[in-house]
């Protein structure tokens, strides 16, 4: 028996070894994955991997300016790049108007490299006209295949103590010493004890993620009474979120546009026939010329005479709410956009890849102070960049100055005081 315990152990420490070096494979090199997180965040609403959009595409850009450090020094502060006279810079800056680029200084050089890769490594998506509803890969989650995993050594464990049972009975047969009676698993009291144990913990921490879950709407996604496309309209077409959530950037809310503003460019654009085809989440396809009528139906517009005749008939749409926090939870967005400089994708997810929008983020108190503990402040430098808002903060700017902090979060500056997010 003593002769077989070495090899036994062998066995489980290559078993467990193994699985773990797989488990870090899994979770290492993703920084193409974090560089499609940051680019969305930061870059998606002026600059697209493959075309032009408000600035130039960004494909092919570690080939156009080999210079790592030179493209590192242009993303974290475009204007300081422009005073050195870089020739290919100072004629991109003439190409797009001279139209300055937002500067980022919040981004390390490993979350620039990442979006780089990111972009680089860039592919399309391509659907084949008439299969019916494009599929978009998804990224996978993990969990599922950890979990197997520890089923799988759960049930190589126990066979291996079956197996530690047997030869200690051979050993002990061969040495002369008298077997016991084996006991039966329903009442070997360390087996009952240990699935008693699992089930306690696996009924606890049920129990635990069902009670914070309770009243969180993470990936609710209603149906409303107009299919809107902000794929289409922020994504394809490339209008800013502000253009239609104006009070964003004034005000603690977003709001949804009124209808005038929808009229801005539909009392001119009466059909749907050139863009992607529209589907619905369940597949259905989704006529987009009927849904334009839809809106002219609520505001009483007569596309043929080009005049509000139907205003008597005239309704507000009741769009669906999707994005609720409690009644005690303070939230600003114009804290955040305006002062905080905010993407609307942080919180809202890609939304310009949805058709129908959802709920991205489970908007928990823990998702927020997680941000406010990671998300860097913006200070203004000598350069007049930055935002002047944090101005009053002058012991940070001392701070940084003399090199004792390198950066600030919104965590330093109180972000995660209760008073700031509960009345």
């Amino acid at each position: 028996m003593i002769h077989h315990r070495p090899i036994v152990k062998t066995f489980i420490f290559s078993i467990l070894l193994s699985s773990l070096v797989s488990m870090g494979n899994t979770g290492y090199a993703q920084d193409a994955t974090k560089g499609k997180t940051l680019f969305q965040t930061n870059c998606a609403s002026c600059h697209s991997p493959v075309k032009q959009v408000l600035g130039p595409a960004l494909k092919g850009v570690t080939e156009r300016v080999p210079d790592k450090k030179l493209l590192h020094d242009w993303i974290k502060n475009n204007s300081k790049v422009l005073q050195s006279g870089n020739p290919y810079f100072t004629a991109l800056y003439a190409q797009f108007n001279k139209a300055a680029m937002n500067t980022f200084p919040n981004l390390s050089d490993a979350d620039i490299d990442d979006i780089l890769k990111y972009v680089e490594t860039y592919q399309a998506p391509t659907a084949t006209p008439g299969e019916g509803t494009p599929t978009q890969k998804e990224e996978g989650d993990n969990t599922l295949l950890y979990g197997i995993l520890t089923l799988i050594l759960a049930i190589i464990m126990m066979v291996l103590l079956q197996v530690n049972s047997s030869l200690k009975k051979l050993s002990d047969d061969k040495e002369g010493i008298p077997a016991h009676e084996p006991i039966p698993f329903y009442r070997n009291k360390v087996y009952i004890t240990f699935v008693i144990l699992i089930l306690f913990i696996l009924g606890g921490y049920w129990v635990v993620q069902g009670a914070i879950g309770l009243g969180r709407t993470k990936n609710y996604q209603p149906v409303q009474p107009i299919f809107y496309s902000h794929k289409v309209h922020a994504g394809i077409n490339q209008i800013s979120c502000l253009y239609c959530h104006t009070n964003a950037w004034e005000s603690k809310h977003a709001t949804v546009p009124s209808l005038n503003v929808c009229m801005n460019c539909h009392a001119a654009i009466n059909d749907y026939t050139k863009g992607p085809k529209l589907y619905r989440e369940d597949g259905s396809e989704v006529n987009g010329t009927d849904e334009i009528q839809k809106l002219y139906s609520y505001t009483g517009y007569d596309p043929k005479t080009q005049r509000y005749s139907n205003a008597a008939s005239a309704k507000p749409v009741e769009w669906v709410k999707i994005h609720s926090l409690p009644d005690h939870v303070y939230f600003n967005h114009s804290q955040h956009i305006r002062a905080g400089k905010v993407q609307c994708q942080t919180c809202h997810g890609p939304i310009q890849e949805m058709d129908e929008v959802k709920q991205f983020a489970d908007l928990s108190m823990g998702w927020c102070i997680n941000c406010h503990r990671t998300t860097k402040v913006n200070f203004g430098d000598s350069t007049g960049n930055g935002n002047k808002f944090y101005s009053i903060y002058e012991k940070f700017h001392k701070d940084l100055k003399t090199g004792k902090m390198d950066s600030v979060t919104v965590e330093n500056i109180g972000g995660t005081e209760c008073q700031k997010c509960h009345y």
